[in-house]
Formats: structure tokens, sequence, C-alpha cells
């Protein structure tokens, strides 16, 4: 069956649902949890269906830090399971599943004098330690360096942003990073749909129940039962709403972006210590469109839960101060081009912080919905897998253990394949192999001065299931994460969805 998500296969699909088709695996969210989820289930063998009210990573899957975490900060906190299972997920995604989606990404730690020499040796030894996490996750040190220490002229070399006064040094590690979030949730629900899963976006569920979902078609209006021998709520930090029983208390994280040009970063991420703490930092990560995302807060979030989180202009403050203590030139609220925050949809864990309940769990309501609420971007491979697995001992459901480890995405090669593909290299990097088909299509770029072409509007809304302008302003492209930029884009793109839409749908 093709990869291919459009609108035709949407309505098809959906009409089939409604006229009583049973399915194995009813999987509610089309975050990177939920796809995730419904590729499990489908590779396994069962017959499975995604509903989620809005698009694919419209919820907090979009809103990441980009990494592929190692696990480095659980260790330091005396959490060698779950550090371990983020050196292992980082691995399996970086050699296996989605190499094309995924780099090394350097990470220089500046020394400067607000940093001592034994808290420069502290950081090392534990930057060590997650080297050691990576050797036992076997993942090579060809793709993730050793860490080591550099001088003074080495790290200004990395970074010439940098604040060269009192500058001693700095410690150089390596960690995963992703091309873009919302891409690798886009694939997971493609290599679903390529193996036979329904991937249903625009239908909000009305109602609830173990075996069965009411559904909204957001297209008609028409209201659709959903019939399922399994329920997964994936619904992220909404997933309260749907099974009350579920208490959550989501934890707020914000980035701003900023200019790689003009903070002199290069490709190499900067990791600032916060000043009077040996175990926070804040993170300078470089982009390859030339743009740094500058984060992360971690706040505890109370109220409703919006669709699209605000950065409070506390966090951004209290990161262009963070940021500047290391950097040559002091950052003003004039450098930020955006902003953006998201929730982590933490399971209530009383007397804990927000901070240390990063661990997912699988929980069954009464009425027998299953819930998988915590975790993180990085282990949303083994969060699934938890969770089919208990989906099918529930339903007593005919399915084999998990094969996702190694399953590839679409578009997934190994390194020295993706280095001979016959595309520009920023293709490569978005969709792997099937960049050569991106790059046969209008190459035209769609605003002056932007890199996204008309080609890969059109791809977005024939393959991945991009239904609107903002589909593919905000998730399969993030032009909207620069305002000035999303303006500009905002009418081209418009016109270049409804002709998408217009011409046939591919078989």
């Amino acid at each position: 069956m093709t990869s291919s998500l459009h609108a035709a296969r949407r309505a098809a699909e959906l009409a089939a649902l409604a006229d009583g088709e049973v399915v194995d695996v009813l999987v509610v969210g089309g975050g990177v949890t939920g796809a995730g989820i419904a590729l499990d289930a489908v590779s396994r063998g069962l017959s499975v269906a995604l509903v989620e009210a809005r698009d694919l990573a419209f919820g907090t899957s979009r809103w990441s830090s980009k990494l592929v975490h190692g696990g480095l900060r659980y260790l330091a906190k005396g959490d060698v399971r779950l550090a371990h299972e983020s050196a292992v997920e980082r691995g399996i995604l970086m050699t296996s599943t989605a190499p094309h989606l995924s780099r090394a990404l350097p990470q220089l730690i500046p020394l400067h004098a607000e940093v001592s020499r034994g808290g420069a040796s502290v950081m090392m030894a534990g930057l060590r330690a997650g080297d050691a996490l990576r050797r036992a996750a076997r993942t090579p040190s060809a793709l993730l360096p050793r860490p080591r220490r550099v001088s003074g002229p080495e790290a200004l070399a990395l970074a010439p942003g940098l604040r060269g006064a009192g500058l001693r040094g700095g410690l150089l590690s390596f960690d995963g990073q992703l091309i873009d979030d919302a891409r690798l949730v886009v694939a997971l629900a493609r290599t679903a749909a390529g193996l036979g899963a329904k991937i249903l976006t625009r239908v909000p569920v009305v109602a609830l129940t173990g075996n069965s979902a009411e559904v909204r078609d957001e297209c008609t209006g028409r209201l659709v039962e959903v019939r399922a021998r399994t329920v997964i709520n994936a619904a992220g930090v909404w997933a309260g709403r749907l099974v009350p029983s579920v208490r959550l208390r989501p934890s707020l994280g914000t980035h701003l972006v900023v200019s790689g040009d003009d903070l002199g970063v290069g490709n190499t991420a900067l990791t600032v210590p916060v000043p009077g703490s040996r175990s926070r930092f804040v993170l300078l990560l470089p982009q390859r469109d030339g743009l740094v995302y500058l984060g992360l807060t971690d706040e505890p979030y109370d109220g409703e839960i919006p669709d699209e989180p605000l950065a409070p202009q506390s966090d951004v403050d209290f990161l262009l101060d963070v940021a500047s203590s290391v950097l040559a030139r002091r950052l003003t609220p004039a450098d930020v081009l955006g902003s953006y925050a998201g929730l982590r949809p933490l399971l209530d864990a009383p007397g804990k912080s927000a901070d240390l309940s990063r661990k997912h769990a699988v929980l069954r309501s009464p009425q027998g919905v299953i819930t998988v609420v915590g975790g993180k971007l990085t282990t949303y491979r083994r969060m699934a897998q938890d969770a089919v697995d208990v989906a099918v001992a529930s339903g007593g459901l005919a399915a084999g253990p998990s094969v996702t480890r190694r399953l590839p995405l679409v578009g997934a090669a190994s390194r020295l394949t993706l280095s001979t593909v016959d595309a520009p290299a920023r293709l490569v990097a978005k969709y792997g192999t099937e960049a050569v088909e991106v790059a046969a299509l209008d190459p035209t770029p769609v605003a002056p001065g932007m890199e996204i072409t008309a080609g890969e509007v059109t791809w977005a809304v024939r393959q991945e299931g991009a239904m609107d302008a903002d589909d593919v302003l905000h998730r399969r492209t993030r032009i909207g994460l620069v305002p000035a930029n999303l303006e500009k884009a905002r009418e081209p793109i418009r016109s270049l969805v409804e002709k998408a839409r217009e011409s046939p749908a591919p078989h």
C-alpha cells in the first residue's frame, strides 16, 4: 500500500469506518507518540486507525528543542534506567529508523571565569559518563565522537560569537539533533499508512469508550462512530479531557528564535550554565536554515490548555540574560525573530517538581481506555511499544513482539547512501531518498529570499496529508516560526495548496 496521505484517501478511509469497519487498535492523537503507536501496532499485523483533532504534530511534538537526547540529564539525577533508555533510543533513531532526519550536533560548554575549574571538572566527568551511555547503547563514535576539552582559540573558532575575555577553553561533546520534530511525526504517520494504517486528521473525538469513539469530520460536520477492539489515548496534554481519571501536571518550555549570523554561533550548539546552578543550562541550538533556537525553560503550568501556548515575557527575559552571559554582545528583544512554547504532558506526581517527572506511564481506565502519558520525544518508540504491548494483552489481540527497532521510516537509508542521493542537500536532509521526487517538482521559491519551493508545498498536500496553508506553514515547513516570513509566504502557499488539492490525487 502507498504511504501517500491526501484528502481523497482520508475521505475513503473515514467512509469505511463509518460503514462499520472494526479495527484492532484505535489511536487518539497525531503527535509523535500517537504516530509511533500506529506504526508499532500496524507493523505487528494489527489493523489500525489514528484520529487527530487538528493536524499531525499540531501539539507538543512540534514545540521541542529538536534534540535526540542521550540521557545525560537523567544520569545526573541518578536515574540510570531512564538515562540508558534514552541513549538506546537515540542510537536506534540515528542509525536505523531515521538517519535522514537526524544528525550529530556538536555542543560546546564555554569555560569563562564564572565556571570554576572544579565545576568544569565535574561537567567533564558528566560528559564522559554520557559517553559511557553511548558505548553501552552501541552507538558508534564515528557518529557521535567522544567528548574532549578544547582551547580558547578552538572554542572561538567553533563559535566566533563567544565573549573572548576570560575564555580559557570549552568542553566539546556530541548529541543527536532532528532536522525537524514535526517531520519525524509525518514520517512515522506515512510509514504506518504504507503498512495499511488509516491516518485521519481533522476528526476530533466527541466521546470515547474502551472499544469505540464518536468523532466529528471537520470537513463535513458529520458524526461518525469508529469501532475498535482496543482504544489508546495518546492525546498528550489533552489526554485528561478524554479520560478524566488521568491527572496531568503540564510543564511549559519556551524557546526563542534568533539569527545564527547575528550571534556568530556557527554549526556548534552552546550549552550555557545558568548562574548559581550546577544542573541547569540554557541551549543555543543552530539549525540548518541559519536560525538558532534559544531555550529551554521548565515551569509548572496551571490553567486551561491552549491550542498554541505563548512564551511568557519572564521566560524571554531569562533566556536572553543567560545566553548573553557567554556572548560577545548582549542579546536584546530586538534580536528575537520569533518564539514558541510547548506543554509537556507530565503525569501528576505529588511531591515532585515538573523537572523530575520524565518517565512515561501506560494507564488503563475503568472503561478500558489505555492512556500513555509522560516521557519525551527521544523515547517515543519505546513508549509506543509499551502501549501496544498493553493493548495486545488487554484486548486479547493476535500480534507478535514489536519490530520497530529495525523498521526504517519513509525516506530512510544509510548515511552513505544518503550522501549519494542526486538532489540538493537541503532536500535530502528533509526527505531522504524521496528528495529526488521532491526536486523533480516545481523548484520556484514560494517567496523571495526563501528556500522552500512550490514543489515542497505540492508534495506536502499530495503525500504528507497537508489540508490547508496552515498545515504547510506551521508543520510541513517551519516558516511560521518567524512571523515576518509567515506574512510573506502565507498567500503564495495558500494559492499553491488550493492548486495542489484541485489536481488529481495520486493512486
